[in-house]
């Protein structure tokens, strides 16, 4: 059964049926088992924002970059390429053609030759895999604390000197370019007007 609201409108009253079900959801919150459309005013939800800026559409996107964001101490390491900056081709990619080359007319054994680059690059290959065994892991913590100590120095000791020193010599330099433009300026310009009108003028004698 259904009971009758009346609203004025302009035009005159006009009967709007609503359900007790939805009338009483108005009053004492929503019941079980009301249809949406028997509901008289539709809840207010509010979208999620910023309280400063509601409905800030960049939030969307911070947060989309948050997540793709990769912490750097938990990337994966490329195992090919341990150079991707190229740091040491020039410097310490030696191979055997670049210390070890006969000239023409010059040549050992063919045994000889083929045993020596065996020779060269197998213990190369093997001393340094030693030697990085040895000493690579503690050279390796040594020199991530003195990089650390490095950047904590230039972080919070060198960029505030330097900072500060700016702040300082501004000042300096605001009086020194004022002394400079007062009493050197039309001293000069005097000077340039005295020796505008000397003509220097050179003879070659044969």
């Amino acid at each position: 059964m259904q009971n009758y609201i009346f609203s004025n409108l302009n035009t005159g009253l006009e009967k709007q049926p609503i359900s007790v079900q939805a009338r009483d959801s108005m009053t004492s919150g929503y019941k079980d088992g009301a249809p949406e459309e028997d509901y008289a005013h539709s809840p207010f939800i509010r979208k999620q924002g910023n309280i400063y800026k509601p409905n800030n559409k960049e939030m969307d996107n911070d947060s989309i970059n948050e997540k793709t964001l990769q912490d750097v101490h938990t990337k994966e390491i490329d195992l090919v390429n341990r150079d991707p900056k190229h740091l040491n081709d020039d410097v310490v990619k030696v191979e055997f053609e670049d210390v070890i080359a006969e000239p023409a007319g010059t040549y050992s054994f063919d045994g000889v030759w083929k045993a020596s680059f065996t020779t060269f690059t197998v213990t190369k290959y093997w001393c340094y895999r030693l030697l990085t065994a040895l000493v690579g892991i503690p050279l390796a913590l040594v020199w991530g604390i003195f990089f650390a100590i490095l950047s904590f120095i230039h972080i919070w000791a060198v960029v505030p000197c330097v900072k500060s020193y700016l702040i300082e010599i501004h000042c300096v330099s605001r009086v020194y370019s004022i002394c400079v433009h007062t009493f050197c300026d039309p001293l000069f310009e005097a000077m340039g007007k005295c020796f505008s009108s000397v003509r220097v003028t050179s003879t070659k004698v044969v």
